[in-house]
């Protein structure tokens, strides 16, 4: 603080009284927000404060950050943009004004032409990723520009971008083959994938490690099939019946992507609901639903909070000249069960 600066001159200039400026000041109760922003803003302006103090930085103009995400009926997804923008005033203590756009599914054209279309006007862009050259090259201009561009749940193969806030996915893979395992009793079994789309570098990488896992630890679990149902429930369902069909002796399923809800009603439909083991991704409302009814035998999913939390706190942290490695890890795998629902 300085010496030459008084809570009188602060007074004088906020247009308030000086015990409110005391008030102010010592965080006292009983001051509306608009006042203590006008006389924080004049404590800064005339020195007394300095940019460190919390209250201070509150003062910041907020920093435009855009969040795009596939649109579709992934419930995983949709539950991640509602929670952006429902966390747009917590976000406002990392001065980050965010929106939220949706854009159609698998389709890496017009998510390129997104990623330029908000790097104008954002000061950060966080997107979904598809693995195609033309993603990779707007990921590759924007950070050019000095811009951070982060991917959320599903990476891009770009040295470019600035942060991945999602899952080892190879080591998710594994641990839904590794569960499907425990909990089929039956030898030799059958088990089937039905993916969203291999497009999605998170999806590739998973059913990778679903059949690494099997081929080095249980082979005579045969895999039968895998199916992309490009995370739409419909699909899904068809998709599920389908593979009922021509395996009537199928013993488990993992679901690589979303559209949980179309495979849960095909196994009921089926009345294979109880004797089908059932693995998938994303906590939302029907898995947890499939869960407590045992339609599903677990999930395997990451904090869509501390998600966003992460991604705002890199962007302060860029801000303000820090970097902390530990942006680098993945997203911790969280395996939720029926006895651990949250």
């Amino acid at each position: 603080m300085s010496r030459r600066i008084t809570i009188v001159d602060i007074a004088r200039v906020a247009d308030v009284s000086t015990a409110t400026v005391d008030r102010v000041l010592n965080g006292r109760s009983g001051v509306k927000a608009a006042t203590i922003k006008r006389v924080m803003k004049a404590a800064a302006e005339l020195g007394y404060v300095d940019e460190s103090d919390e209250r201070a930085r509150d003062l910041r103009p907020l920093s435009p950050v855009s969040f795009i995400l596939p649109q579709g009926n992934n419930r995983y997804i949709t539950m991640l943009g509602r929670m952006i923008a429902e966390m747009a005033p917590q976000l406002e203590r990392f001065s980050i004004k965010p929106t939220v756009e949706y854009i159609s599914s698998f389709n890496p054209d017009l998510l390129a032409k997104a990623l330029h279309r908000h790097a104008k006007t954002a000061d950060a862009v966080a997107f979904m990723g598809i693995e195609h050259p033309v993603v990779r090259e707007a990921v590759n201009r924007i950070a050019a520009s000095g811009k951070p561009v982060m991917t959320l749940i599903s990476d891009v193969a770009s040295p470019a971008r600035t942060a991945y806030f999602g899952l080892d996915n190879r080591a998710a893979g594994r641990m839904a083959g590794y569960l499907l395992a425990r909990f089929i009793h039956r030898r030799p079994a059958k088990v089937a994938m039905i993916a969203g789309s291999l497009s999605y570098r998170a999806h590739g990488e998973r059913e990778m490690g679903f059949l690494d896992i099997l081929q080095e630890l249980y082979p005579d679990i045969e895999v039968v099939g895998l199916r992309e149902g490009h995370d739409d429930e419909a699909l899904n369902y068809r998709q599920m019946r389908t593979l009922l069909s021509h395996h009537p002796d199928l013993d488990g399923i993992y679901n690589i992507g979303g559209g949980a809800s179309g495979v849960g009603r095909a196994l009921k439909d089926a009345r294979r609901d109880q004797d089908v083991v059932f693995v998938g991704h994303g906590l939302t409302s029907d898995t947890r639903e499939f869960l407590l009814d045992g339609t599903m035998d677990a999930v395997i999913t990451q904090s869509a909070q501390d998600t966003v939390i992460k991604c705002a706190s890199l962007l302060r942290d860029l801000r303000e000249g820090r970097r902390d490695d530990g942006f680098a890890d993945p997203m911790r795998i969280e395996v939720i069960f029926r006895e651990n629902l949250p």
